[in-house]
């Protein structure tokens, strides 16, 4: 019995020992495995992806764009430490979006406590002259070729037949051959030719040679640039009437537009800066010298007129100019008026938006809801939802909103935050109600959309086959075949399918046909799924306003025009494309097949 129990206690402590030296080293080995694994995940979870294209597109794997279609690439997240509705972007999403921040207000050291006023150079109206013939007759030489010439004065400007003068200059020969007995008769007629702007020298000389002329000359008064040719060679002239208009260009005006608020800043005599575009580096002093008594009441606003110095002949008329207009010290308006550059914000019709940057060492950012102002040239003023020294965004707005939009934050379309919404629901002003009508897609504004950018070959022949099936429907509408306008909007779909998004390299062409490709695929869809022909005319109005932008935007290699209808959607007029200059019109048919117009040529 002693015997086992020693082996009990043998066996106990062997156990012990056992655990002491190989249970712990095996605890800690598997310690360090989750350790490593931990780091492991942790190295995993940070490792995002994001589009190149889309830099709001986050995910944790790679992969295509949920967008475009474009391979993803490496970035870097992270948003611990933020606010409910704050996003965090990457640095690499903030230089592939170019996003771009202004700090708004008046900030200590610059001179912000200025008002901007914008307008444009135009000539000194109290400068110009008008060259007038003095007498009726035929222009038989003009000496002046062409708008912009300078001219000097005494310069011979033209020559003129005048019968009138050619009867007078006989009377001056017959009274000089009786001026001792009749002074009276001699000297008024001389008078008489003095009348017609002829010098003493040139009625002795007729005088003294006894000789009619024919052909009298006409020299200019003033010196300056023909601003405006009023007569060519051969044209009969009456007395008085104008030949040409000459301006003195040495001093010009700058007509701006003042809002209501900005009446109080103003007086005549004012010094104020000028600067242009031409000439960046460059600022130009005027002075006030008119202010308009009548406000204008569509615009809200009073004309300024300030004359600049122009002896250096730098200053076009027609050249856009901008005022800045020191603001007088204890001015409500200089404690509290915030300016911020078009681009900066967002309107949705019922609000204005704008995105803050909260952090200033990190590029973090929250919506904010604000008020306009008047808008001056490409500035709006806000009146509420900004304090001065706030940092904004000016450039990339459109990218971060979408961002927000990704990550469940307020955004433009969406106030109160929540769901996620993808692609570009937002980009246009409007909301992406699968109802919507023609008539509310129609307020999409393509107004910048019409500069032509260089694509590829290959693209624009995608694009072309988008647009002859677009062809077909404007021609099954023509003809009032509800039928076969719902199968040509099926083909629409299907060659927009083939269009390829990654062909598109440029950032700004990639943008411009997303926005355009999802408005076409909304239309075409609406028309496909509708066999009632008025409906099929209410989105293709929609669907033509897109597809013209694409033409703008990137050429189909062919001559098209774009044709209007005034008295389509209830006279509000539509636009459609065709590929004959005859008008036939897709929104009434058979009824009023030739209503229209052609409104511009595109290729």
């Amino acid at each position: 019995m002693k015997k086992y129990i020693i082996y009990i206690a043998i066996l106990a402590i062997g156990l012990v020992l056992g655990y002491v030296f190989f249970g712990r080293s095996a605890e800690g080995s598997a310690n360090t495995k989750n350790v490593s694994d931990m780091t492991e995940n942790s190295t995993m979870e940070k490792q995002m992806w994001t589009c190149s294209m889309h830099p709001q597109i986050m995910q944790p794997e790679p992969g295509d764009c949920p967008i475009c279609g474009m391979d993803l690439i490496p970035a870097e997240t992270g948003a611990e430490g933020l606010a409910m509705n704050e996003i965090k972007m990457s640095d690499n999403a903030m230089a592939l979006a170019n996003i771009q921040t202004t700090i708004v207000g008046n900030v200590s050291g610059t001179d912000e406590n200025t008002i901007q006023l914008s307008g444009k150079i135009m000539a000194n109206e109290e400068a110009n002259a008008v060259q007038a013939s003095y007498f009726e007759g035929r222009i038989e030489k003009l000496n002046v070729n062409f708008t912009g010439e300078e001219v000097r004065r005494g310069q011979l400007l033209a020559t003129i037949y005048a019968p009138t003068l050619v009867a007078a200059q006989q009377e001056l020969l017959t009274a000089a051959s009786m001026k001792e007995s009749q002074p009276a008769l001699y000297k008024a007629v001389r008078n008489k030719l003095k009348l017609w702007k002829l010098s003493e020298s040139q009625i002795n000389q007729i005088e003294s040679s006894g000789k009619v002329r024919e052909n009298f000359p006409i020299y200019a008064t003033v010196s300056g640039t023909v601003s405006q040719k009023m007569a060519e060679e051969g044209d009969y002239v009456k007395q008085g009437q104008p030949i040409v208009k000459v301006s003195d260009l040495g001093t010009v005006w700058a007509m701006f537009d003042a809002y209501e608020n900005q009446i109080s800043q103003l007086k005549e005599g004012q010094k104020i800066r000028v600067t242009t575009n031409a000439y960046p580096n460059k600022e130009f002093e005027a002075t006030v010298s008119f202010i308009d008594p009548t406000l204008n009441t569509k615009s809200r606003t009073v004309a300024v007129r300030a004359t600049l110095n122009n002896k250096e002949d730098i200053l076009k008329p027609g050249m856009f100019v901008t005022a800045k207009v020191a603001m007088t010290k204890g001015s409500d308006n200089m404690e509290t008026q915030i300016t911020v550059p078009a681009t900066a914000v967002m309107w949705t019709g019922e609000r204005s938006l704008v995105y803050v940057k909260t952090n200033p060492n990190e590029p973090v950012f929250e919506m904010r809801a604000v008020t306009l102002g008047n808008k001056n040239g490409d500035v709006y003023t806000i009146t509420e939802g900004l304090t001065n020294g706030e940092e904004v965004v000016t450039n990339g707005t459109f990218t971060v909103d979408a961002a927000a939009q990704l990550q469940g934050k307020k955004s433009m379309m969406n106030a109160t935050g929540g769901k996620t919404m993808t692609g570009h629901e937002g980009h246009l002003g409007m909301e992406g109600d699968k109802n919507n009508t023609g008539d509310k897609m129609n307020k999409t504004n393509h107004t910048e959309m019409n500069e032509r950018i260089e694509v590829s070959n290959k693209f624009q022949n995608q694009l072309k086959q988008v647009f002859d099936d677009y062809i077909l429907l404007k021609d099954a509408l023509v003809n009032d075949d509800a039928k076969n306008a719902q199968e040509a909007g099926n083909q629409i779909n299907q060659s927009l399918k083939k269009v390829d998004m990654k062909l598109l390299s440029d950032e700004k062409a990639h943008n411009h046909w997303m926005t355009i490709q999802k408005e076409l695929k909304t239309s075409a869809n609406a028309i496909e799924n509708s066999s009632d022909i008025a409906t099929q005319r209410g989105h293709f109005k929609h669907l033509s306003a897109h597809m013209i932008s694409s033409v703008q935007l990137f050429g189909v290699n062919e001559n098209v025009y774009i044709q209007f209808c005034p008295m389509a959607d209830n006279d509000k007029g539509a636009y459609w494309i065709s590929l004959e200059k005859e008008v036939r019109n897709p929104y009434y048919g058979e009824a009023m097949k030739t209503c229209g117009e052609v409104k511009a040529t595109l290729q």
